[in-house]
């Protein structure tokens, strides 16, 4: 009788072994809150990387136009260091709309204080707002040109057709001397004040309405549209 050979069938002997397990820690607090402070920081210096490289072309035009030009250091109008920031207030137009100051961002501004009123003073100003944004030619179109009306006098109907193109609003008084800066010794009405378009107070002229001043300030204006032509475009 023949036989025959049986056996168990082969088996591979990974199975013989038991499972292997990999048991991960989890972080401690102390661990987990380091990392994410860790996170924070990478987050705010790319936060501030992207801020300056936002604003390196805003820098570099001042630099060149103030520092390496040599002309820069005769400008006419005087330039206001530190810079100040456009403050979070809301004023009032003609017609009674809120007009927050920080919406005035994106443009050069051209700012000239007085009362409702307007003695000959306030129309000079005026006068010469829209009379200097005229004579940019084809960079007019870059500045805009507006009156703080700093008190609650009615402006006169006159006055309106003169202000057709021009950025009306009530502010009150206290509030404009928290940001606009006169001269020791001037008024708030006394000057001329340029905003950048980042609604930084950067510069104001002196009082004077002769040919010398007027040709003085648009040659200021002038070097102040060449020096930031490569970022500053018309409009907001």
């Amino acid at each position: 009788m023949s036989g025959s050979n049986s056996s168990a069938p082969d088996r591979p002997d990974s199975l013989d072994e038991p499972l292997g397990l990999t048991v991960h820690s989890l972080p401690t607090p102390r661990e987990a809150a380091e990392a994410d402070g860790q996170r924070t920081k990478r987050g705010r210096l790319k936060m501030l990387l992207v801020l300056l490289i936002c604003a390196a072309p805003v820098i570099a035009s001042y630099f060149t136009y103030y520092v390496i030009r040599p002309e820069g250091r005769r400008n006419y109008g005087t330039l206001i260091e530190p810079q100040r920031p456009v403050p979070d207030v809301t004023g009032v137009s003609l017609d009674g709309r809120p007009v927050p100051l920080p919406s005035l961002q994106g443009q050069w501004v051209l700012v000239s204080v007085a009362g409702g009123g307007c003695d000959a003073a306030c129309e000079k100003h005026l006068y010469l707002q829209r009379q200097l944004r005229e004579g940019l030619g084809k960079d007019k179109d870059r500045v805009d040109w507006a009156w703080f009306v700093s008190d609650d006098a009615p402006v006169r109907e006159t006055l309106q057709p003169a202000l057709s193109q021009a950025t009306v609003v009530r502010v009150p008084q206290a509030r404009l001397a928290q940001w606009l800066l006169p001269a020791p010794g001037a008024r708030l009405e006394d000057h001329l004040y340029v905003i950048d378009p980042l609604g930084h107070f950067m510069m104001r002229f002196p009082a004077g309405d002769d040919l010398q001043h007027i040709a003085k300030v648009r040659k200021d204006l002038e070097r102040l549209m060449r020096g930031s032509a490569g970022w500053d475009k018309a409009g907001r």
